[in-house]
């Protein structure tokens, strides 16, 4: 039954908290001191999920229905109405950049890794959020951008403030899209914070210390399917969260093809990794044990998520190789150093490494680019590693 002023008025607080139902996932949540609360039950994603949408009297019934309307038109649009935005909404703050700037990660997070999804928001509430969160995200000047920026610059962390920058543009660019602001003010700093230092991931170069680590790998005593990562590490020697992502659907076994998708890559096109025959081995040695369901390498608690980040990393110390010396981004350095030393097209090695392409239109139609010669390049390298594992 929908709620009428005269009902909320007359209740009383209970020796427990109780709820009023009005419809529609929304109540009033009425404590055992007298507090009366708005709240809205939704599902977002699957996820069950609770939105606050005021106090009683301050927001009246009539106002937590307009709001609640606004959070259903939300859903139905793909976003979460728990976004900060809709607290600001009712408190008088309207279009904020962090409103935004939440509502723009909840959009895109979908399409990212977990891992990627939290270190942005991270950054987000570390670095931009405390200066920028209740300012009207059309009324941010380059300048006010830049002082934001430098804090994160003067204690360091360049390569941090260039991401931040980065995040900004999207976010901005998101604005200006959906009709909350005009331009992007990020677009005027290009080159006001300095160039970050190239990181190096550790690895290993050295061919008879290659063999050693592989020979260590095969005899590593762990998990079995960490065990097949570590395997297939040096042979794809893919970025660490594309490999830990790997699934069963993007395999085409007839063709020898790895296929991943472009949304995974960041990029315009798939990226295809070519099997090896001693790929496939390990592949099939995989199947029968995770085969069945939708990643290779499933994690240690739930065999519906992929293994943790941390996995090959922590595989590597156990055999007994520090953070500075291997880590599973280093197998892409062995491949890279070694590849172009034994003299493959460099070209076709770019291309294999997934490689940004600065020509976005081009790359979109050329991610097969030299693939027969990169068939026999990653058959050759995994030829080579056999190798080199005989010689260790």
């Amino acid at each position: 039954m929908a709620l009428t002023e005269k009902v909320i008025q007359k209740a009383e607080p209970a020796e427990k908290q109780y709820k009023l139902t009005d419809g529609e996932g929304m109540y009033l949540l009425v404590s055992n001191k007298g507090g009366k609360w708005w709240r809205l039950d939704y599902r977002f994603n699957g996820k069950r999920k609770t939105l606050s949408l005021g106090t009683y009297p301050k927001i009246k019934l009539k106002k937590a229905r307009e709001l609640r309307g606004d959070a259903r038109k939300l859903i139905s649009n793909g976003v979460d109405p728990s976004l900060k935005r809709r607290i600001h909404k009712y408190q008088g703050i309207e279009d904020s950049f962090e409103s935004i700037a939440r509502e723009w990660h909840t959009k895109h997070s979908p399409n990212w890794s977990e891992s990627h999804g939290v270190r942005i928001l991270r950054r987000l509430e570390n670095d931009l959020f405390p200066w920028l969160g209740t300012q009207p995200i059309n009324k941010i000047s380059p300048p006010e951008l830049l002082s934001v920026l430098r804090k994160i610059e003067s204690r360091g962390a360049i390569e941090t403030a260039h991401r931040a920058h980065q995040n900004c543009g999207q976010i901005f660019r998101y604005a200006v899209a959906t009709g909350r602001a005009e331009r992007d003010p990020s677009g005027d700093l290009k080159g006001a914070i300095p160039p970050a230092k190239p990181k190096h991931h550790p690895s290993i170069t050295d061919p008879k210390k290659i063999g050693a680590l592989l020979l260590a790998m095969d005899d590593y005593e762990g998990s079995f399917v960490t065990k097949c990562a570590l395997k297939l590490a040096p042979l794809f020697f893919v970025r660490p969260g594309e490999l830990r992502h790997a699934e069963w659907s993007e395999f085409d076994f007839e063709n020898k093809e790895w296929r991943i998708p472009s949304e995974k890559m960041k990029m315009p096109s798939p990226h295809i990794v070519p099997l090896s025959s001693q790929a496939l081995e390990v592949l099939k040695e995989l199947h029968p044990l995770t085969g069945k369901g939708k990643y290779l390498f499933t994690g240690l608690r739930s065999t519906k998520r992929p293994m943790s980040e941390n996995t090959v990393n922590g595989a590597l110390r156990r055999l007994g190789y520090s953070k500075d010396e291997m880590t599973g981004h280093g197998f892409r350095s062995i491949a890279s150093t070694r590849l172009n030393e034994m003299g493959w097209n460099r070209d076709a090695i770019e291309r294999q490494l997934a490689h940004a392409e600065r020509d976005s239109i081009r790359a979109a139609y050329n991610y097969a680019e030299h693939l027969d010669e990169r068939r026999n390049m990653m058959q050759e390298w995994a030829n080579y590693l056999d190798l080199l594992k005989k010689q260790g």
